[in-house]
């Protein structure tokens, strides 16, 4: 299945639904892009035959450059104010999506396309020149989508502020010394090697559903009491005990066999 939007390039690639934000030169988004972003994001949530989220910028020089600047300064204080509150909230759905969101940095990742990157579970980059950050407080403004919240999370309080209040940009080594990069992969070939990566989540390789539920756990236990966080384990571990998944896990461990896993 290989379909497009205007901004929002969708296709499923053997279990990986890769959604391409395209709005050349540099991906800016648009409050267009995030309608398309949103649609697409449920899409894949529905998708029987998606089972890992990959998220990436057309071409190979931009992943995101964040907000289309001039629709910024044309748009009425009002329209800002919704903007970014429809951007929240469809970063919101994907980082609550019970599917691996996997965001491929192939280009430049700063102001709102680190946003993007950052509501991704895990952000795998291309080895080059390119800068990832989040410079808005050269704007006058603060990044809003999201970014604030996010870098603290991920970085920790301090080294967040210093990296927003100085509006520094990153390198790749250096974003994954931060701990906002996970993997790093060569150049040349990176698209092969980031959607081979995406496949190691995806059956026959991995237990899809229960890789969807670790996220799941995670990202939703982290808003909760400690004991929460345990009541919900318990539950989402009730749901995986009664899959097709983890009975076949069960028994190959047991006939010492390597499982065949459906995400099922």
């Amino acid at each position: 299945m290989n379909t497009s939007h205007e901004k929002v390039g969708y296709a499923v690639d053997r279990g990986v639904a890769v959604l391409t934000l395209t709005d050349p030169p540099a991906n800016t988004y648009s409050y267009e892009m995030m309608q398309a972003l949103d649609a697409a994001v449920l899409r894949a949530r529905m998708d029987e035959s998606a089972h890992v989220i990959f998220i990436t910028g057309a071409g190979d020089k931009f992943f995101c450059a964040g907000a289309d600047i001039k629709m910024l300064t044309l748009a009425t204080p009002t329209f800002k104010y919704y903007f970014c509150l429809h951007a929240n909230e469809t970063l919101n759905r994907l980082e609550q999506t019970p599917k691996l969101v996997i965001a491929a940095i192939n280009g430049h990742c700063v102001g709102g396309g680190l946003e993007v990157a950052m509501a991704a579970d895990l952000r795998i980059a291309k080895k080059s020149s390119l800068k990832i950050g989040l410079p808005e407080v050269s704007l006058g403004v603060l990044p809003g989508t999201g970014g604030t919240q996010r870098l603290a999370r991920l970085v920790g309080r301090s080294r967040a502020i210093e990296m927003m209040v100085k509006g520094s940009n990153l390198t790749v080594d250096e974003a994954k010394a931060y701990g906002l990069v996970n993997e790093i992969l060569d150049e040349v070939g990176f698209a092969d090697a980031a959607l081979a990566y995406a496949r190691t989540f995806v059956p026959p390789a991995k237990a899809s559903r229960a890789v969807g539920l670790i996220k799941r756990a995670v990202v939703s236990g982290l808003e909760m009491s400690f004991e929460s966080g345990l009541t919900l384990e318990r539950e989402l571990q009730q749901q995986l005990f009664t899959s097709e998944d983890a009975k076949e896990g069960l028994a190959a461990y047991v006939e010492k066999r390597p499982p065949v896993w459906k995400g099922r």
